[in-house]
């Protein structure tokens, strides 16, 4: 792969020996003689990869590495260029303090050709990882970005969110699967001030306590067998940052003892361990289970959850929050058509009121899915009813919603609705029982039987 290199250097003897090897070994050569030069070039060309010398007129070589290094948490990495520092053998201490502030590598005057060429493709697979880092973090980004919501309900609870963000107090999601609350997770960690410290995901409901325990506190060398070294757990490696402890309600009993001594004391012991180890990290919990009835029946600790709702939210199912499903189509639309098909796309109206009438009870993780088989199976560049996959339930002819103060008497409900659902059967048959029976599948004596029983007329009512 061709790279484009600065050579920074006052010695025009090594400039030029550098600039030909370079260019014999394909790649664009760019030339600077001082510091203030070097950082000028780093900026408007963006070349791959620098290497230069410690011992510059004006700004050093040291001076250049800071400045880049100050600029590089500013831009994404691939603007910066990789540098190998170039110095004389009786500084190898510089050299060691350049590789610290952020070089690569480091090259000793006089310098064999194969040396160099070692160096260059030392250089050349870090500044490939380095990339793909990047892209890795873009596209973590770019699917966590946003928390989208301009409901009522969503604005209020975003509202929330970013005040408590600032604070270290734990932080527990609730609501049903597929709502956003990972996404919540991170939108948290990012407006907080731990956002450059590590997110780290522990899923609770994936292993079996032994391993959960290992993935969230680490062992020590010896622990069991097979521990052949010691091992930092997900608590460790979130240092400073957050920890997202994804369904909460299904961690064994024996780790909700573990977990609330470490939110007790913000201290731990890796398993097999002797010694307490300190930690600075900031937990969030989620879970769609209801911990109130799993607190009941013995399943979740009640003073673990004290512990956990210091703060809490319950984030709306999607069914609750209409106003954002346009919102929510066009940014999944725009996430996976440019990467599924690489190529921009819209929804049909038509498609769109087809999504509007569907109830999702998969919620918005469901919404994507439902999105990504229509980009993949779209062949044009609009998005059809035909291509979603789903079909609205018909509604049933009788409103069934229920006041939050009314009582949910099963066999009263019933006998309720089975009255509105005769009475509107008779309606649209002008009250012929016949018709009306055959409209509900049922035997003529069967429904006069019922019409008795729930106390329904069978003449219209009066005009």
């Amino acid at each position: 792969m061709q790279m484009r290199v600065l050579v920074v250097d006052d010695d025009c003897d090594i400039v030029r020996a550098l600039q030909k090897r370079l260019t014999w070994m394909g790649h664009e050569v760019l030339t600077a003689e001082d510091g203030e030069q070097a950082l000028k070039l780093a900026i408007e060309d963006q070349p791959d990869l620098m290497l230069l010398d410690i011992e510059l007129p004006g700004l050093s070589g040291l001076d250049v590495l800071k400045r880049l290094t100050e600029r590089r948490s500013n831009v994404p990495p691939h603007v910066m260029p990789e540098v190998v520092v170039i110095t004389a053998f009786g500084t190898i201490d510089r050299a060691v303090e350049a590789i610290r502030l952020g070089a690569c590598d480091f090259l000793t005057k006089p310098f064999e050709p194969d040396h160099l060429s070692a160096v260059i493709e030392k250089a050349r697979a870090q500044m490939a990882l380095t990339r793909q880092i990047g892209l890795l973090q873009e596209e973590v980004l770019g699917r966590y970005e946003h928390v989208i919501g301009q409901s009522p309900r969503m604005i209020e609870l975003l509202d929330t969110a970013r005040r408590a963000a600032g604070a270290s107090a734990t932080v527990l999601l609730l609501g049903e699967t597929g709502t956003g609350k990972e996404v919540m997770a991170r939108a948290l960690h990012r407006w907080s001030p731990r956002a450059p410290k590590p997110f780290v995901v522990v899923n609770c409901a994936a292993l079996p306590e032994s391993l959960l325990e290992n993935e969230l506190f680490g062992h020590e060398k010896g622990a069991y067998t097979g521990a052949v070294k010691r091992e930092r757990g997900k608590i460790e490696s979130a240092e400073g940052g957050t920890v997202f402890l994804d369904e909460i309600g299904d961690m064994p009993a024996g780790l909700q003892t573990r977990l609330l001594r470490l939110l007790q004391d913000q201290e731990f012991y890796r398993v097999g361990g002797t010694q307490p180890i300190r930690t600075n990290v900031r937990f969030i919990a989620a879970t769609n289970r209801d911990l109130k009835e799993a607190i009941q029946v013995g399943m979740f600790r009640e003073d673990l959850f004290y512990r956990l709702n210091v703060i809490s939210f319950t984030l709306p199912p999607l069914r609750k929050r209409p106003e954002d499903l346009p919102a929510l189509v066009e940014h999944f639309i725009r996430i996976h058509g440019a990467r599924v098909v690489h190529r921009p796309l819209n929804i049909s109206p038509d498609a769109l009121e087809l999504m509007r009438g569907y109830h999702w009870p998969g919620n918005v993780r469901e919404l994507e899915n439902v999105l990504v088989r229509a980009i993949t199976l779209c062949p044009d560049d609009c998005i059809e009813p035909e291509h979603l996959g789903i079909t609205v339930p018909r509604r049933l002819p009788i409103d069934v919603a229920f006041a939050e103060c009314e009582a949910l008497n099963y066999h009263s409900v019933m006998e309720g609705y089975s009255r509105k659902v005769l009475e509107e059967a008779l309606r649209r048959t002008g009250w012929n029982q016949t018709k009306a029976a055959e409209m509900l599948g049922l035997q003529r004596t069967y429904l006069t039987r019922l019409l008795r029983q729930r106390g329904v007329s069978v003449k219209p009512p009066s005009p």
